[in-house]
């Protein structure tokens, strides 16, 4: 009876723990936290209305997953993304998403396939309304990530997915379209309309191809000279 207690007071812990890591995790997301802010304990439990101990056990499990960095003596603050970390998940997705797409175009779900084209036509419909309406760009944002994550989805390959869902979800560069002015958005837009038309098509060549464009594009936009090797060392 002792030892079931005991369970039972772990997994209550354990559920405890998950859900102030991923409470934390997503306001890091959203922008709640921003890059350097440090994340107290203390507010956080009361915020979340829990004791410290899961909080405790949440911020290390996020520092260990890069989301935050320890500091001595001051507590855990969100990670600031920089250029080079921008360039390492380019270089990432670039090969990554690309092949998730073309196993897409074979294992892809007629339902999965509608919710994509409703996701792609709400885009476009907000992206016509970002000069009036600021806002709408976070809205893009939100729908966007859930769109490439879809399109991972559907690659049916949980090892890829997995590794594409840490590449992705730890960067900064889902988390706005700030560098994106109304034609660059409306070229993404074209480029998600395009992957699914070659995935009706079953056409991994073309979908992998209109994917790698769509991620160089959006390169541009966040990585300074991305085609250049620095301080003007040969490629």
């Amino acid at each position: 009876m002792a030892k079931a207690r005991r369970t039972d007071i772990d997994g209550v812990a354990k559920t405890a723990t998950s859900q102030v890591h991923e409470a934390i995790k997503q306001r890091i997301i959203d922008g709640h936290y921003r890059a350097h802010e440090y994340v107290r304990e203390t507010s956080v439990a009361r915020e979340l209305n829990v004791s410290r101990t899961p909080v405790r056990e949440a911020l290390r499990e996020l520092v260990s997953e890069g989301w935050l960095e320890a500091i001595p003596h001051h507590g855990a603050r969100v990670v600031a993304w920089t250029e080079k970390d921008a360039r390492e998940v380019f270089e990432l997705r670039l090969v990554l998403e690309p092949m998730a797409v073309g196993l897409a175009c074979h294992r892809m779900e007629t339902s999965r396939l509608a919710y994509l084209d409703s996701l792609a036509t709400r885009m476009e419909q907000l992206t016509e309304r970002v000069v009036a309406d600021p806002e709408a760009r976070n809205e893009i944002a939100n729908l966007n990530h859930e769109f490439h994550r879809e399109l991972v989805q559907a690659s049916d390959n949980q090892r890829l997915i997995a590794v594409l869902d840490s590449v992705v979800r730890t960067s900064v560069i889902r988390r706005n379209f700030g560098n994106y002015d109304i034609d660059h958005l409306r070229r993404s837009m074209r480029h998600h309309r395009e992957i699914l038309q070659a995935i009706e098509a079953s056409s991994p060549t073309w979908a992998e191809n209109v994917m790698r464009s769509h991620l160089l594009a959006a390169r541009a936009l966040h990585v300074r000279f991305p085609d250049t090797a620095p301080d003007g060392a040969a490629p």
